[in-house]
């Protein structure tokens, strides 16, 4: 069980949406005080550019050990009304840091949303890699050992072609060029490997015309 109950919150909870998770917890009928449950976030996936979350309520005194706790309370016509202990996981911490458990903006909608500012890596873990060289022999030597072969899988490649002071011009080809995904992947994630592992590059420009299949940097 997790006893360690800080005043540091991972992520927020809006008025409307503590008002729902409230309301389902005391309305759960399997005997346990209410007061007793946690609300266990964690993230369990990927899907696209954004997060897969599973939200649960969970005996307090079943909580991992190493997740993170808080409380937050409901603010009735000034006074603190009914009280709701939360938990996140250890892994998901910072995958969660900053973002909020809101109602969606479409009341037809129903439940719960994630308004997330955190966004996973579409390529996934890129690990480490020494790079050697100038500037585009790195970023090559990262699109041949790490983004390539990743990109592999759904038929696609990147490549450079060309740096200019500090943004690099790369184009994607194969199963990735037209695709409606593509633009995301390059984005979320061969932007974020490259800047990671070339401080050098602060700016990945994407010069593939997905359309015609053109390369406009050299047009």
């Amino acid at each position: 069980m997790s006893d360690i109950l800080t005043t540091e919150r991972v992520m927020e909870v809006s008025d409307g949406a503590l008002s729902k998770v409230l309301e389902v917890r005391d309305s759960q009928d399997d005997g346990e005080d209410p007061t007793t449950l946690s609300l266990l976030i964690d993230v369990t996936g990927v899907s696209g550019v954004d997060y897969v979350y599973d939200l649960a309520f969970v005996p307090i005194i079943e909580l991992p050990d190493d997740c993170h706790r808080w409380t937050v309370s409901a603010d009735a016509d000034g006074k603190t009304g009914a009280t709701l202990d939360m938990a996140v996981g250890d892994e998901s911490r910072s995958k969660l840091a900053g973002a909020t458990l809101d109602l969606p903006s479409n009341p037809v909608q129903g439940g719960l949303v994630i308004r997330n500012p955190n966004r996973p890596n579409p390529l996934g873990d890129v690990g480490e890699l020494e790079l050697t060289g100038e500037v585009p022999e790195r970023i090559e030597q990262l699109l041949e050992k790490t983004v390539n072969p990743m990109l592999a899988s759904h038929g696609g490649f990147a490549t450079l072609i060309g740096v200019d002071t500090h943004t690099a011009y790369v184009t994607m080809g194969g199963g990735c060029q037209g695709c409606s995904m593509s633009q995301a992947t390059l984005t979320e994630g061969i932007q974020r490997a490259i800047v990671e592992a070339v401080p050098e590059i602060t700016e990945v420009v994407d010069a593939t015309d997905h359309s015609a299949g053109d390369n406009p940097f050299y047009s």
